[in-house]
């Protein structure tokens, strides 16, 4: 169920706000909303849901806490321009 909702905010901060939500093609009350949810949602704070596409890309491989790609990279690119 819709109902409405007065807000004061800065007239520029408005303006903005249009021009995000019709750049994504929403409505201005479709962006808040779906903001307000966000922030209302029963998601701990701190875990952000990973989506599947981005899974999909997981190798499962562990990476050692201390290594050091800086120096993987100029190795890497040593052995490629002898």
């Amino acid at each position: 169920m819709d109902t409405k909702l007065t807000l004061k905010l800065d007239q520029e901060v408005i303006e903005k706000a249009k021009l995000f939500a019709s750049e994504r093609k929403l409505s201005l009350s479709r962006l808040i909303e779906n903001y307000l949810n966000s922030l209302t949602s029963n998601q701990p704070t701190g875990e952000l849901e990973i989506s599947p596409f981005v899974k999909s890309l997981s190798s499962g491989v562990e990476i050692p806490a201390d290594y050091d790609y800086k120096k993987d990279r100029a190795d890497y690119l040593d052995r490629k321009y002898r």
